[in-house]
């Protein structure tokens, strides 16, 4: 015969094991929200770093040249090694006037991209080749027919 010790400790036994899985199982959900959480903090203060950077960029007036805006923001951006994957963010909150507008019409995607932010902009305030154009016949007056004087005023 059994010893009935054993049968009430062979007994105990699954239920205590049950309960052990499911605190390990417990324990590796907590553990994997706690690095989730960890991995967001970090991004989060990656992105305070970098943008804080930025911010010290005056924003664009709507007196400014937009062309020439973009290109300041680009060397600041390049001077204070702002990561390339703020660039879009950054300029669009910089940006006023019909140059933010482009910029809020964008999809999420293509608002993280500063190629296609750029781009968008500079369709959207139609400057394109043709715009160089028509302020080059815009200065191009009668007495301005020597290359060099239209250079100038240029």
């Amino acid at each position: 015969m059994e010893n009935p010790d054993m049968a009430a400790y062979a007994n105990i036994q699954p239920s205590v094991m049950a309960s052990v899985d499911i605190l390990r199982q417990n324990l590796q959900a907590l553990t994997q929200i706690l690095d989730s959480q960890q991995q967001m903090l970090d991004r989060q203060q990656d992105w305070l770093q970098h943008s804080l950077v930025s911010f010290k960029m005056p924003k664009m007036t709507r007196d400014d040249d937009p062309e020439v805006c973009i290109e300041a923001f680009e060397c600041h951006a390049l001077m204070t090694r702002l990561d390339k994957g703020y660039w879009a963010s950054q300029l669009g909150a910089l940006v006023v006037g019909k140059a933010q507008a482009a910029y809020r019409t964008l999809s999420r995607d293509d608002a993280r991209d500063y190629e296609h932010v750029k781009e968008a902009i500079l369709y959207r305030l139609e400057i394109d080749p043709e715009h160089y154009h028509r302020l080059f016949r815009a200065k191009k007056g009668p007495d301005e027919k020597q290359p060099w004087v239209l250079l100038q005023l240029l």
